[in-house]
């Protein structure tokens, strides 16, 4: 874990911790080492420092996030001292090169797969995870599920954070872009079992 995500954490507990505790599930689930993908439902701006927070006792979760935040200094810089991942809706590739490069290396990512915030909608599963999981086979698949994050903007609750890490039910690695998809549809079904859609 590098000494600039090590300030990072700390500053996100802050907001993650800062008025509550966080209850955490399931971590364990995280190898530590070794290429691993989870998956997340994402329904709250806040939900990547979340994760990262919950999964830190474990590893450094490298997030694929829009390629529009590297747009607004310093925050792009911030990002890059991160090692997190640029992403671009509609450009061949979207990006998912530097990501699988980062799963070749041996390293933890984290993809929301709905694509954007929720809403309160029931969103498609979009294709990114599964092309990661077909390009590094050996990847660690697992699924995390956010609960009570949009709390955390709120002044007049406290919050009440919860983070269940799932493992993937198969005890062999997911071959082929269909088992991909898959998966990783199976898998966000059992995270919207925990964490339903929310605004």
């Amino acid at each position: 874990m590098t000494l600039s995500y090590r300030l990072a954490l700390a500053a996100a507990r802050v907001v993650v911790e800062g008025r509550g505790p966080l209850s955490v599930d399931g971590a364990d689930h995280i190898p530590r080492s070794g290429p691993a993908l989870i998956i997340s439902n994402h329904d709250t701006p806040l939900d990547a420092l979340v994760v990262g927070v919950a999964a830190r006792r474990h590893r450094q979760v490298r997030f694929l996030a829009k390629r529009s935040l590297w747009e607004r200094p310093p925050l792009g810089a911030v990002l890059d001292r991160l090692q997190q991942i640029p992403i671009e809706r509609g450009r061949e590739g979207g990006g998912l090169d530097a990501a699988v490069e980062a799963l070749r290396a041996g390293h933890c990512v984290c993809v929301f797969p709905e694509g954007t915030l929720s809403r309160g909608r029931t969103l498609r599963v979009r294709s990114g995870a599964a092309r990661l999981l077909t390009a590094v086979p050996e990847t660690r698949l697992i699924g995390c599920a956010v609960t009570g994050a949009g709390a955390l903007a709120s002044l007049q609750h406290r919050p009440r954070v919860r983070v269940v890490f799932l493992p993937h039910s198969r005890e062999s690695p997911p071959a082929g872009h269909t088992v991909g998809v898959e998966s990783v549809e199976n898998l966000m079904r059992a995270i919207r079992t925990i964490a339903p859609p929310s605004q």
